[in-house]
Formats: structure tokens, C-alpha cells, sequence
């Protein structure tokens, strides 16, 4: 039996795993033809679901990932060089979890929150803080990683029956797709160093909200607001100027008013379509149906 391919180790809001047909389909001619991809960039990797699908599906001869979340590139150095450590602390972690009642489950959740926040104060013991990351994500409400002004981690408790919190198997296949890939906590313009003719690089922003009450781009203690989306779009620019493939995805804000060009005016002049995506992470169950999201590109295939 043939191993399993790797995928997110952890959920993430605006997750790509329901659009990676839609970006394969739009991936550069040469490289759907060749299977090759020379140098790829994601500058906002989040739960990294392209990347492992390409990572599984084409060749890739040096990859660059990059995201302002520390604690989100903690877990991803922890799984790319100590993943049997981790896989320990997780399993510890789990058995523990499992031991107790629903209310004991919910109480010990907490505790672990608080040390989780305790520790991305400390700045220590790097691999624990990846293994109770792991663990809230796995158990917390909707898997969303949320942050408060204060910079500490607030989602409350998720209340599932049986939550996957320790999947070595996958951690071991994500960790041996993480070889020779250099994972760096920056801004994404700092990705530009990385950046040459040809090269693939997607960018995955904090989404635009679809409507005006609803807001989950609080991944860091820095929201990215309507300004970060600018920047965005200027360095988009830059890069298409120096030759580079350049996929980016975002929400559609149409969905909520049909008059809101704001996407239609920053990239103008490049190729903007609208397909169509399940919106997970909602309070309300009935605006999880279809939505479109867009995917804009700078190039033809």
C-alpha cells in the first residue's frame, strides 16, 4: 500500500484545498506541460495546501514559503526538522485529551490555551509550542486561528466528539515534502528576494471580507485592511514587471455588494474570473453555501 500523499497539517481559514483544481487548471502552459516548476514562492502560505498538493504532483526544484504568523512558522520549522518529537508530544497530548469527560475535555483545553499563550510570550521550548498549536487548532471552534489586540490566541473551545489531534502519518509525509524548502517569517514583500523571470509564486492574503460584519483576517496582531490590499496589488505589479508567474486568490467581494469593483481597480489590465467556492468558517451555517471567489493572474494559458 502506497503511502499517503501530505496535506495541511493544520486547518486555515480561506483554506485552498476545495480551489486546487481551479489554480492547477490556470497554472502556467510550461509548467503544466514540463510537470517542472523551477523556483516557487508562496508568500502567504497559511496551511500550505497548494504547495503540498504541488509539492505531490510536480517537480519542484527549490520552494520558498513565507507568512508574518511566527507561531504558523514555528510549527512548519518544528515539522520540516523534528517531526518524531513532535509526533511524541502530540501523541501525549491526545492520550490525555481522550482520558477525560467532555467537561474535563473543554476545562483542559483552556489550560492548554493559557500555556500556549504563555509560552508564545517566552519565546521557548519551540516544539511544545507546536504540538499545543496543533492541538488548538484541532479542537478549537471551527479551527480558526484568531488572535486578539493582545496578540493571544482567543478561539474558543470547538466542543468535537473525536478530533483528529495526532496524525503522524501525515506529519512524516509533510515533513519529508518540507525538505529543502526554506520557510521564513517576513512580509511578503521580502519575498521579492526570491523572485526571478519564471518563477511560480502565489499569493494567498488574508481575504477580503464578503460582507461588513464579518472579519477573519486577524491571523497576526496586524489585520490586513483595504491599505495592506493596496500594497498588495503594487507589489503584484512589480513582480509581473520582472517576469514571474503570479496566481493570486481573494475573496469576491460581489457576494455581498454587486457593485464593489474594488478588485476589478487594482488589477486592471490582468485576467480576473470568479469560480466558485464553500465558505467554511462562518457563525452562521446558513452563509457557509456557495460563494465565488476570485483567482487573478498575470499571464495566459
Amino acid at each position: 500500500m502506497s503511502a499517503k500523499l501530505p496535506k495541511p497539517f493544520l486547518k486555515w481559514a480561506g483554506g485552498k484545498s476545495q480551489l486546487i483544481n481551479a489554480l492547477e487548471e490556470r497554472l502556467p502552459p510550461p509548467i503544466k506541460n514540463s510537470r517542472t516548476i523551477d523556483v516557487y514562492v508562496e508568500p502567504f502560505v497559511g496551511g500550505g495546501a497548494f504547495f503540498f498538493y504541488l509539492k505531490s504532483n510536480y517537480k519542484i526544484n527549490k520552494a520558498y514559503l513565507l507568512d508574518t504568523n511566527k507561531d504558523l512558522i514555528v510549527a512548519y520549522k518544528v515539522v520540516q526538522n523534528e517531526p518524531y518529537k513532535l509526533i511524541d508530544q502530540l501523541r501525549l497530548i491526545e492520550e490525555k485529551y481522550l482520558s477525560l469527560s467532555g467537561t474535563e475535555q473543554e476545562q483542559f483545553y483552556y489550560e492548554i490555551r493559557s500555556l500556549y499563550n504563555t509560552q508564545r510570550r517566552a519565546d521557548t521550548d519551540l516544539i511544545q509550542r507546536a504540538a499545543y498549536m496543533i492541538f488548538l487548532n484541532k479542537t478549537c471552534y471551527n479551527g480558526l486561528y484568531r488572535l486578539n489586540r493582545k496578540g493571544e490566541f482567543n478561539t474558543p473551545y470547538g466542543r468535537y466528539k473525536n478530533p483528529k489531534i495526532c496524525d503522524a502519518e501525515n506529519i512524516l509525509q509533510a515533513s519529508k515534502a518540507l525538505q529543502d524548502v526554506e520557510i521564513v517569517c517576513a512580509d511578503f514583500e521580502e519575498s521579492r528576494d526570491y523572485i526571478s523571470k519564471a518563477t511560480l509564486v502565489y499569493l494567498d492574503p488574508p481575504y477580503r471580507p464578503i460582507s461588513k460584519t464579518a472579519s477573519f483576517t486577524n491571523y497576526t496582531e496586524d489585520r490586513f485592511d483595504d491599505e495592506e490590499q493596496i500594497r498588495l496589488a503594487k507589489y503584484f505589479k512589480e513582480m509581473h514587471q520582472r517576469g514571474a508567474y503570479i496566481l493570486l486568490s481573494n475573496s469576491d467581494p460581489k457576494n455581498f455588494d454587486p457593485n464593489d469593483d474594488f478588485f476589478e481597480k487594482l488589477y486592471e489590465g490582468f485576467i480576473i474570473e470568479r469560480v466558485p467556492a464553500k465558505r467554511c468558517i462562518n457563525s452562521n451555517a446558513k452563509a457557509r453555501g456557495p460563494v465565488m471567489e476570485l483567482i487573478i493572474r498575470n499571464y495566459s494559458t
